[in-house]
């Protein structure tokens, strides 16, 4: 990748709604012109055109984090929900015509949202990539050349499309064969959808023959298999995918669950939770929790709440947090290396499952997380979480089981890892090679 970073360039545009847009397009910065650009941001938008982004960004996680409150909170949580609504697949029919979220974008749109991107990107004719709908639509009605949008989640709505798909430019990166689907009930062609797999950062990869990933996830089935009910039946297998040498069980790594919160700080109290079950265990050193604040400093002030209650000298009981959402993505990429098992929502963060990390699921947020949800189920890497009250007992009678270390085994066979080389593959010849292998799709 070395030639390629100082040759390969694109313009990599996001959105501050949330971190899953962001996460999509952190993996791509070394490529990236000028650095990333982010809508509605300072350094990327005039001042009406922030203020537009900033009423529905503040919207988004509003509505976001108001489903908890009692008797409101799910009325207006379901004016968000409506607006993401993705229909149900079945029955097959044909879902091209637009729905009213599109026409809802396409309004912002010509109110001038995105209008410091496109300035910016007609300056110098490069590929486009953005993880979002509304700046791809906007440079498509710019008359912007080459444009692709990544898509972040398992299913998604209607407004990821414009009005009409058959006639439209823009390209679909998408994670799985799911979102695929969706996207030819929409009406968007085949030629203009590529499964190229969720782009992961390469620190967690390694080279394209991905040794770091193949030791890292060698060690974890290992730390999840207390019992030894994993490997007798899966050895022969998984030395052969991840290489004799790595199958080797790491004595003073420590058991260690990483629980993140979604970008607007939601479900916060689950961590809390987590960490009273299982004090003993963080007290006597044989576990290790992260609790994961993201950007949210309300919701690191609150987690550091949890540590200076249950365990305030403990190097066992972390609370993880970044200022810079970059900072952020850098720390993420290293705690993600240490972690068995990573407890969120069912966000984008489910196809972290390819990482070989089994995914326990918080209680979802919205239509796309129910299909992310889906996804995780039907690829049997995720297992939807007990009573947090009692993580000691339920959590621990999976990991003696070995059902942990299966799913874990299940995500980095099933889900798909070379998103980021597979990316980088479209943009420099416009097409993707069809791989077989579980460790090349």
């Amino acid at each position: 990748m070395a030639e390629e970073k100082n040759t390969l360039k694109a313009w990599v545009a996001t959105v501050d709604m949330g971190l899953g847009h962001q996460r999509a397009t952190y993996p791509l910065t070394h490529f990236a012109e000028g650095g990333l650009i982010t809508v509605g941001s300072d350094s990327a938008s005039d001042e009406d055109e922030k203020k537009l982004w900033d009423r529905m960004r503040n919207t988004y996680e509003f509505l976001s984090r108001v489903r908890s409150v009692p008797i409101i909170g799910k009325p207006l949580f379901g004016i968000l929900d409506a607006l993401q609504n993705i229909p149900s697949f079945y029955p097959a029919r044909d879902m091209s015509h637009p729905a009213f979220q599109v026409k809802l974008l396409n309004s912002f749109i010509d109110k001038g949202l995105c209008r410091g991107m496109i300035e910016k990107i007609q300056s110098k004719p490069l590929p486009l990539i953005t993880s979002h709908p509304v700046p791809a639509i906007a440079a498509e009605k710019a008359g912007y050349g080459l444009i692709y949008c990544i898509i972040c989640d398992a299913e998604i709505g209607r407004a990821w499309v414009p009005t009409n798909p058959t006639t439209s430019r823009i390209r679909y990166l998408t994670p799985c064969g799911r979102a695929v689907m969706r996207l030819k009930s929409y009406g968007v062609p085949d030629e203009r959808i590529f499964l190229t797999g969720f782009p992961f950062p390469l620190e967690v990869l390694g080279s394209e023959n991905l040794e770091i990933l193949k030791k890292d996830t060698a060690r974890r089935l290992f730390a999840l298999d207390t019992n030894n009910r994993f490997w007798p039946l899966h050895k022969r297998n998984v030395t052969h995918f991840l290489g004799r040498r790595n199958c080797h069980a790491d004595k003073k790594h420590v058991l260690t669950i990483t629980y993140a919160v979604g970008g607007a700080g939601a479900q916060k109290e689950i961590g809390f939770q987590i960490a009273r079950s299982l004090q003993n265990r963080l007290a006597e050193g044989s576990l290790k929790l992260n609790l994961i604040a993201g950007l949210r400093e309300e919701v690191k002030s609150y987690f550091e709440d949890v540590k200076s209650e249950l365990l305030p000298d403990s190097p066992h009981l972390n609370v993880i947090y970044s200022p810079g959402k970059i900072d952020y993505f850098n720390t993420f990429s290293r705690i993600i290396r240490e972690t068995d098992i990573l407890w969120t929502k069912p966000s984008e963060l489910s196809f972290y499952c390819g990482l070989g990390i089994p995914i326990i699921m918080s209680p979802h947020i919205g239509s796309q997380e129910i299909y992310n949800q889906k996804w995780l189920l039907e690829v049997q890497a995720g297992i939807s979480q007990e009573d947090p009250d009692y993580t000691d007992q339920w959590l621990f009678d999976l990991i003696n089981a070995g059902r942990l270390a299966e799913s874990a085994w299940d995500g980095f066979l099933k889900a798909r890892k070379f998103g980021t080389y597979k990316i980088t593959e479209i943009l420099k010849t416009g097409t993707m090679t069809r791989e077989a292998s579980p460790l090349k799709r």
